[in-house]
């Protein structure tokens, strides 16, 4: 049977080849070392699960640097490392000087409470006077001494909390090293251009066209009157377009929450200036986010930004709590405009929906265990495939190098699809293991479960109740699946044909009314 302008109906849903989701509990292969560690030109973090503090800082250093200087990172973050080492000495001894302060006048303040309760009925004890007078005098200059100590650490910790927050994450052992893109590790390929283009048909002479060529005459691109009204990097769909990306919208949530097993969450678009310290994107990436004037919104009284990330606030949902190690991991799926300003990037990608200020994102995150997280890691990136694999969009895996890897991360993937328009793979996904990164800066903890008694805890027969365990730092995962608009872009190029008609995806027709084919409309 073939529709009215040539097209088999029944033809065009390709064979899916996506894999098997594997689950959480699967075996997961752990990525040989990199050969910069191998060589020792970068120290392995092995032993060293924490993000980089004050503590491992000073103790450690010479690990820390090395990492930076294989994250190719400026001067001023290399100071700021060596200085936080520095004042961490001196913030110990104050600590020290405080708590013996803190002794010292706790031992003479119960002296003196001893020598004034004696001294009741008898006060003409020359003695008890004088040792009262002393040890009055102990303890008021004690206080001072702990007060002026506790001034000192302030000062100190005002100098080194900005210093920490401008360190980003140790690197997993794995990540190789290199200085930009052109030295990330291809880990795995799927998909063939050329079957997509021989299964639909393309003539051998055929040049596929932009994707905003394709929607214009689709009749679904205005991206002129967006500019007009918002600016440049701005974009409107209308029409058969903005109902496909509703479509792939919806795909993504309903695979994510039906097979994937993520909880959906609606959340807000405003957050503060702390939810960015916590996530890591504040304080050194300011200038790529969109600030709000705080004469219009503040967020209890700090400075308020739109979202770069759904990241964001579902991470800080779970800010300063103690969540139970039963419930985790947790996974969450949200679907959110994000909004960047692209500040480093003026006169890239200008053209189309691969870089713009305002763009929708279906965002994954997980909250989990410093054990598990390195598998919660790989079945992230693996749910990310697998939408890219349903949608059969060809695309390459690749592991990202020390000085391309995101400030937070300690390990990322990245999915880059290919785009036939200029014979090229772009990303569409980054998925990254922060390990406790985030979690330290917002107090994310988790308890862990208490050890089970054994006959030698027993005491008069009866068993002891087990210690409760302290709380420890939660880790997180985070992953795009998937940057809608780029997935948009991604079909309207691989899903071509030369009569500038889009065959329509098969996981997606259920969702755009059993629609197979959007055509150009009649002249």
């Amino acid at each position: 049977m073939a529709s009215s302008n040539g097209i088999r109906s029944a033809g065009w849903a390709l064979k899916s080849t996506a894999a098997s989701v594997a689950s959480s509990d699967s075996a997961v292969t752990v990525a040989p070392a990199s050969d910069a560690v191998k060589d020792g030109r970068r120290l392995s973090r092995e032993g060293f699960a924490a993000a980089p503090d004050a503590r491992l800082l000073a103790d450690h250093l010479d690990l820390v640097l090395s990492h930076l200087e294989a994250r190719r990172a400026s001067d001023a973050t290399m100071e700021a490392a060596k200085q936080v080492s520095s004042l961490q000495a001196t913030r110990v001894a104050l600590i020290q000087e405080r708590d013996a302060a803190l002794q010292i006048r706790k031992t003479q303040s119960a002296v003196v409470g001893k020598l004034m309760r004696q001294q009741q009925g008898d006060d003409s004890n020359p003695e008890n006077e004088a040792a009262l007078a002393e040890a009055k005098a102990l303890s008021s200059k004690a206080g001072d001494d702990a007060a002026q100590a506790e001034e000192k650490l302030a000062q100190i910790d005002a100098t080194v909390n900005p210093l920490l927050a401008s360190i980003p994450n140790l690197l997993d052992d794995c990540v190789p090293d290199g200085t930009d893109d052109t030295s990330n590790e291809e880990v795995e390929r799927w998909g063939s251009p050329e079957t997509l283009k021989e299964t639909l048909g393309w003539p051998s002479d055929f040049q596929p066209k932009w994707h905003d060529d394709v929607a214009t005459a689709l009749g679904g691109w205005q991206a002129e009157q967006a500019v007009q009204m918002s600016g440049a990097r701005f974009v409107a769909l209308s029409g058969p377009v903005a109902r496909l990306e509703r479509a792939i919208s919806s795909f993504l949530l309903d695979l994510h929450t039906d097979q994937h097993g993520y909880t959906e969450m609606n959340v807000p678009y405003v957050v503060s200036r702390t939810a960015l310290e916590g996530t890591g994107q504040l304080p050194k990436f300011e200038d790529d986010l969109f600030s709000i004037s705080p004469s219009s919104h503040t967020c209890n009284g700090q400075d308020a930004f739109l979202i770069p990330t759904a990241e964001v606030p579902l991470t800080n949902l779970y800010r300063d709590s103690i969540v139970d190690h039963a419930d985790l991991p947790l996974s969450f799926v949200a679907l959110t405009p994000c909004f960047r300003a692209e500040a480093g990037s003026y006169g890239r990608d200008t053209r189309g929906l691969i870089r713009t200020h305002q763009f929708a994102k279906v965002e994954l995150v997980k909250i989990t265990t410093p054990e598990t997280s390195h598998a919660e890691h790989e079945l992230l990136t693996r749910h990310a495939q697998n939408c890219l694999e349903l949608l059969e969009l060809p695309y390459r895996k690749v592991r990202l190098c020390s000085g391309d890897i995101g400030f937070g991360a300690q390990h990322c993937y990245d999915l880059e699809v290919w785009l036939p328009s200029t014979s090229e793979y772009r990303e569409i996904s980054s998925c990254s293991n922060t390990g406790d990164f985030q979690a330290r800066r917002m107090a994310l903890r988790y308890r862990p479960i208490p050890p089970q008694p054994d006959d030698s805890d027993k005491k008069g027969g009866k068993k002891k109740k087990p210690k409760q365990p302290k709380p420890q730092l939660c880790h997180t995962v985070n992953g795009s699946g998937l940057a809608v608009g780029r997935t948009l872009l991604a079909v309207l190029e691989n899903y071509q044909i030369a009569d500038g008609s889009v065959v329509i995806p098969n996981v997606l027709r259920p969702y755009m009314g059993g629609l197979e084919v959007l055509t150009p409309p009649s002249k």
